[in-house]
């Protein structure tokens, strides 16, 4: 709208000019009879072409036609013609005159339009710029002059390092560092490396206003104009302290967790979803051969019989597909091979973990063959005590019965050979009988007491033997079910205690044979616990004790508890505690019960020290 008005003001006076130039043309030709032709209208062209083309065009026109029509211009004179000819030059001059002016205008205007918006622009980048370095809250930004004094200061700097912006402009650099660093030059140090580089980085110790210190990662530009000269350098400063920190808190963990990992005896291996291997720990390592940067990558499979490959492979894929635990709470039993071929069997374990990007499986793997080795031989050592046990029972029931028979035998034939004297004038044939009832009652005497002798004298195979490991493994196999019964076994044995001559499968019958029975008595205790310890006895002896809380036994019970036949049970037969104290006597020591202090049973027995015996043979 203003531009319209503007261009019809322009034109208005064009033609009020031009208009005032035929007025005073005529006046002269009415009052002076002066004809000055094209003369005057040059003025209202000029003063057109002032303020634009269009408006000294009209002039040029409207000129050419109030001279004609109403100034009795005659276009037939050779003068007239000239007079118009020079008008039209003149105006056209000054119309070229105005395009030139108008196009400087314009390009003033243009021009000054850009600077505005220019300096508007550059207003508007400066508050953005301000606005974003004030709002770095975590970086302190600010400038230095050539001289390392501070010119600008972000409310960064402010809050980091505690100086107002007042309080450090015009300041110099070495107010942000430590006396030491001060003392040694490193202030100027720093811009002058800055200035031969260009730009640094580096992490190093700043200052607070309070006198605190802190770790900083801090970068120096220098700034140079177009010319090269060095017009100051910019600075950026961020606290790295709880960085660093917590840095070398997260490289700690990971070390402890890899020393955790390197110690753990199961070896463990991480893979992901597809059943890759991602991590191989040092003990999987040493147990399959492998170092881990051969197996990275692999398949877990790798690690199994090749006939068992595809099984393991099928089996991981319905898991992976399914919500459920790989193991729901278990371990596999499967087998493993290593690198040089060799198949064991091994226990897997496998636990799942669930992040953001993928599902990861680690699988904890423990080696069963020296399991299974250990129990095979308690399997054979079971057997062995087993055999042991029949043998000693029977051997026990021989010289039991052999004591108890002995006696009525020789009754019998006391009373045949009293008959038989009593029967003088009797059938020969009846005292033949009674003579060879006699005969074969005393052969059944001589056969007893033989059988008796024998088994109280009979020999055992004695030899040296561990305290610790002949307890072992008589408790491995004594207390199996134990722990099912909620029956904790405590072994305390006394490293001095070892070692002793014994008949080691006779002595681990009695150990298990006392173990299994204290497990019986307990059944209706509420604490279920039995101890079993060793000490030395003397110079020449070894004590075991099997102790337990159960109820413990009736005085009359405990008086003849191993004599044969003698039980608390309702099952037995009582020629348990009987066995053991013929096994211990035949050892060469001696077995007792005492009273538990609290309740329950305490049975000892002792065994013939090693050290004894061998000097004893020497």
């Amino acid at each position: 709208m203003v531009r319209r008005v503007l261009l019809y003001w322009r034109y208005a006076l064009a033609i009020a000019t031009v208009l005032l130039a035929a007025l005073v043309e005529l006046a002269l030709q009415t009052f002076y009879g002066i004809h000055s032709s094209f003369i005057l209208f040059i003025i209202p062209v000029l003063v057109s072409a002032t303020v634009g083309i269009g408006p000294a065009i009209c002039a040029t026109v409207l000129s050419v036609l109030l001279s004609a029509s109403f100034l009795g211009f005659q276009f037939n004179e050779p003068w007239n013609l000239l007079d118009l000819l020079m008008f039209l030059g003149v105006a056209a001059s000054a119309i070229a005159l105005a395009r030139v002016v108008d196009r400087l205008r314009r390009k003033s205007a243009l021009a000054e339009a850009e600077a505005k918006d220019r300096a508007k622009r550059a207003d508007e980048l400066a508050d953005e710029l301000t606005l974003l370095i004030d709002g770095t809250s975590e970086y302190a930004i600010y400038m230095l002059d050539p001289d390392g004094n501070v010119t600008i200061w972000n409310e960064g700097a402010e809050r980091l390092k505690g100086w107002t912006e007042s309080e450090v402009i015009g300041k110099n650099v070495a107010l942000f560092y430590p006396a030491d660093a001060v003392a040694r030059g490193q202030p100027a140090a720093d811009l002058a490396r800055a200035s031969e580089l260009g730009h640094f980085d580096e992490e190093d110790w700043r200052l607070r206003k309070d006198g605190s210190e802190f770790l900083a990662h801090v970068t120096i530009t220098a700034l140079h104009d177009k010319d090269g000269k060095l017009r100051g350098y910019g600075k950026v400063v961020r606290d790295i302290s709880e960085e660093r920190a917590a840095e070398r808190r997260l490289a700690a963990n990971a070390e402890h967790l890899r020393s955790i990992l390197s110690t753990v005896p199961d070896a463990m291996v991480v893979t992901d979803e597809q059943g890759c291997i991602i991590s191989f720990s040092t003990a999987a390592e040493k147990l399959f051969g492998y170092q881990e940067a051969e197996v990275v990558g692999a398949s877990f499979s790798l690690l199994m019989p090749p006939s068992q490959r595809k099984q393991h492979d099928e089996y991981w894929h319905r898991y992976r597909n399914s919500e459920e635990d790989p193991n729901s709470g278990t371990g596999r039993v499967v087998a493993g091979v290593k690198r040089d071929g060799t198949v064991f069997p091994m226990e897997l374990v496998v636990g799942e973990a669930n992040s953001e990007e993928q599902r990861i499986f680690t699988g904890f793997i423990q080696d069963l063959t020296e399991r299974q080795r250990v129990e095979k031989k308690l399997e054979e050592l079971r057997e062995d005590l087993v055999h042991a046990a029949r043998v000693s029972a029977m051997g026990t029931m021989a010289s039991t019965l052999a004591h108890e028979l002995n006696q009525p035998i020789t009754a019998v034939n006391n009373y045949v050979e009293g008959v038989r004297d009593m029967l003088v004038d009797a059938d020969p044939v009846i005292r033949e009988a009674l003579e060879a009832a006699s005969s074969e009652a005393l052969r059944a005497g001589d056969i007893i007491r033989h059988l008796g002798e024998f088994v109280a004298h009979g020999e055992v195979a004695r030899t040296v033997e561990d305290v610790p490991r002949l307890v072992s493994e008589a408790v491995a196999l004594g207390a199996i079910g134990a722990h099912e019964k909620g029956v904790d076994v405590r072994v305390d044995l006394d490293g001095a205690a070892t070692p002793v001559f014994v008949d080691k499968v006779q002595i681990q019958q009695v150990l298990i044979n006392l173990v299994r029975n204290a497990i019986e008595a307990m059944a209706k205790s509420s604490a279920r616990e039995i101890h079993i310890g060793s000490r030395v006895e003397n110079p020449h002896f070894v004590r075991v004790t099997v102790a337990d809380t159960g109820p413990g036994l009736p005085p009359k019970i405990a008086e003849n508890l191993f004599r044969a036949f003698v039980s608390t049970k309702k099952e037995g037969m009582g020629l348990g505690l009987s066995i053991c104290r013929t096994i211990i006597e035949a050892n060469g020591g001696r077995i007792w019960l005492e009273e538990r202090p609290g309740g329950g049973a305490m049975f000892h027995f002792t065994l013939a020290r090693a050290i004894m015996e061998i000097s004893d043979d020497g």
